[in-house]
C-alpha cells in the first residue's frame, strides 16, 4: 500500500514526524563517499525500519539521475531504500516554494509540506530558506540527534 493522504503512512498509522523523511540528493551522494558519514547512518536507519524514506516520483527521478551520473556510485546501492509503501502518491505543488532558489530542490521541499516529513539536506539553497518556510529542513547530523532524543 501507498502513502495516499498527508502525513497518513500505509495502513491508516500516523508515523512521528522524526520518523519520516525525505532526502535530498546531496544525503545519497555523501554516503556513497563517505561510509562513516551522518548520511550513512540515516540511509542505515532506513536500511533497518527504524526511519522511513518518504518520496514520490519527482525526487526518486532526480536522485536516481544524479546518482547514476557519478562514476563512483552505483545506483543499484540505493534503490532498495526506496520502497512502495512509503511513495507519496498524490500531488506535491511546489509553487510555494519559488524562493527556494534552485527549482531542483523544490520538489523535496513541496514534497515534506504535503507529508509533514522531515527533509534532509546539506544545500544552501535549502538550509537558507529553514525560517522562512513552514516545514521541518535538518542537516543531517541534526536529524541524528533529534532522533536519538
Amino acid at each position: 500500500m501507498m502513502i495516499a493522504v498527508g502525513s497518513d503512512l500505509a495502513g491508516g498509522q500516523r508515523g512521528n514526524m522524526s520518523d519520516r523523511v525525505i532526502l535530498d540528493t546531496n544525503i545519497f551522494v555523501g554516503a556513497g563517499f563517505n561510509p562513516r558519514s551522518s548520511s550513512a547512518k540515516i540511509l542505515d536507519l532506513i536500511e533497518e525500519g527504524s526511519v522511513a524514506l518518504i518520496w514520490n516520483d519527482a525526487t526518486l527521478r532526480e536522485i536516481e539521475k544524479i546518482i547514476r551520473r557519478i562514476p563512483k556510485l552505483a545506483w543499484e546501492d540505493f534503490a532498495r531504500l526506496f520502497q512502495d509503501e512509503h511513495k507519496y502518491t498524490h500531488q506535491a505543488p511546489e509553487g510555494d516554494f519559488l524562493q527556494i532558489e534552485d527549482p531542483d530542490d523544490r520538489k523535496f521541499a513541496a514534497l515534506a509540506q504535503a507529508t509533514q516529513a522531515v527533509l534532509i539536506s546539506i544545500d544552501d539553497h535549502l538550509l537558507s530558506q529553514r525560517a522562512n518556510l513552514d516545514i521541518r529542513i535538518m542537516r543531517p547530523s541534526e536529524f541524528l540527534i533529534s532522533h536519538q532524543a
